[in-house]
């Protein structure tokens, strides 16, 4: 082989090494890492992972989603801002984290804002919450893959019996580190402290909170009945949460896997909701087995009542107003 021929074949070679790199990082581009703060046995983990499964069946591996759990890849807060700037990274997270973006958008996850799940995934028809999703696209990075994902009322989970807001007073009570989350913790008459999820067991057992504001599957699945006593079905906020990936990557994406992105994050959604629903009875009924005592007789009007000031701390009585009226609620 002469000289020539031979530099032709050398360069042959490493064109055909960089085609095969190229198609490497091409590949990789379509793996989405997905976080979640839930443990292992949450139905939401087990949603999750159908979405996966459902995803990787309809692009035939070319969309892989790789879930992981019990926050393994981060706190919530920073895995968004690693999702802003452009990373294949997934995150469970909700609209009133979304609200630090897109302030009105933070209505979803209000006190007393939708009844159940059918009203919640009839946001989808509502203009104004499209606005907000398409905003959160372009100005902020946050693509919005689905929000069918209902994961239950929340109630106060606390050491003494609470029937009417004026029995939270003075309770330090466990709430996300948003603002829609502080103020209608603190409409709703107890102090909020912004605490992880992670942090809630230790949190309890040492007394740095008094309660905390979750659904009760949360109680079962980090058995925090351990560490509280009553379960006070106040049924403040309806927890809607959003799937979010960075617009840039979604964006990238050929537009079938980005179809079957989102119609099979809907899909799993609806069905993993009704789910929660059914483990929800099973998971009170589980935490009454274990001696937690269930308050049902509820003043739920005057807690209604004093949670509207939320939105009008916010600014988002118009918000709200404006969305219902959209789904016809």
């Amino acid at each position: 082989m002469t000289s020539r021929h031979s530099r032709i074949a050398l360069m042959g070679a490493a064109i055909g090494a960089l085609c095969l790199a190229s198609g490497a990082a091409s590949a990789q581009d379509f793996t989405l890492s997905f976080n979640h703060v839930l443990g292992p046995n949450e139905p939401y983990h087990k949603g999750f992972e159908a979405w996966a499964e459902a995803v990787k069946e309809r692009t035939d591996g070319g969309l892989e989603i790789q879930v992981f759990h019990s926050a393994q890849l981060g706190v919530e807060e920073d895995i968004i801002e690693q999702i802003r700037q452009g990373a294949n990274i997934g995150q469970n997270t909700d609209s009133a984290r979304l609200g630090n973006y897109v302030p009105g958008i933070a209505v979803v996850n209000g006190p007393y804002f939708v009844a159940d799940k059918e009203a919640a995934f009839a946001l989808t028809d509502s203009p104004t919450m499209n606005a907000w999703m398409d905003e959160l696209a372009s100005d902020h990075g946050l693509k919005v893959v689905c929000f069918d994902w209902v994961q239950g009322k929340r109630h106060f989970f606390t050491n003494k019996a609470v029937r009417s807001p004026e029995d939270l007073a003075g309770q330090r009570i466990r709430t996300p580190p948003a603002p829609i989350w502080q103020e209608s913790i603190r409409a709703l008459g107890a102090a909020p402290v912004a605490m992880n999820f992670g942090d809630v067991y230790p949190g309890l057992q040492q007394r740095a909170i008094d309660g905390a504001e979750l659904v009760y599957p949360n109680i079962t699945a980090a058995n925090l009945n351990e560490v509280v006593e009553y379960a006070n079905e106040t049924g403040h906020i309806l927890l809607v949460n959003f799937q979010v990936v960075s617009s840039e990557w979604f964006d990238g994406l050929p537009a079938d896997y980005q179809t079957a992105l989102v119609e099979e994050c809907r899909t799993a959604g609806q069905a993993t909701s009704a789910t929660i629903a059914e483990a929800e009875e099973a998971a009170k009924a589980k935490l009454i087995e274990r001696g937690m005592t269930v308050v049902e007789d509820i003043d739920r009007e005057a807690f209604r009542a004093a949670g509207e000031k939320a939105y009008e701390v916010l600014g988002l009585t118009e918000a709200k107003n404006q969305v219902l009226s959209e789904i016809g609620n």
